[in-house]
């Protein structure tokens, strides 16, 4: 077993839920900047994500993400239902969910952690602030944090 979800020589792959193009962008952009190699798949509503991590339909040979950045705001499938959906399937439980989202509101913080998501960031305005958050969430998760390791899920 390994100790960690990905290798220096694998890069760390994540999966994004964001459906403001903005936002995306944004991600990507401060993802490019950081200093971890990292596979970014992006996925735009709730119904998208849980059929990727299903491994479902389009996304059969989804890779399994090593986290999962997930806006509260989706079309259709809300965040919070994503992240109970998520929580509630054992093979998909382990993987860890940083809540990225615009709300500041105490009620959505603390039904995220409520329903378990591993970290809630709040969405600064200013993009260059937005990059800076990402950057630091990069290095803390993927420097500092040791990821759990992939089950068998299949």
């Amino acid at each position: 077993m390994t100790e960690t979800a990905h290798t220096q020589s694998e890069p760390a792959r994540i999966l994004l839920v964001e459906d403001n193009p903005g936002d995306v962008r944004l991600t990507k952009e401060a993802f490019e900047q950081g200093r971890i190699e990292n596979d970014l798949s992006v996925v735009s509503n709730g119904a998208e994500a849980l059929d990727y991590l299903s491994r479902r339909g389009e996304y059969a040979d989804a890779p399994r993400p090593d986290l999962i950045l997930l806006d509260l705001n989706l079309p259709g499938k809300d965040g919070e239902d994503v992240l109970e959906d998520l929580k509630d399937d054992p093979k998909l439980r382990s993987i860890p969910v940083i809540v990225l989202t615009s709300s500041r509101a105490e009620e959505d913080i603390a039904q995220s952690y409520e329903l378990h998501a591993n970290a809630y960031l709040t969405k600064p305005v200013d993009p260059d602030e937005f990059i800076e958050t990402v950057r630091a969430f990069e290095k803390f998760w993927f420097s500092v944090v040791r990821l759990p390791p992939e089950v068998d899920s299949r």
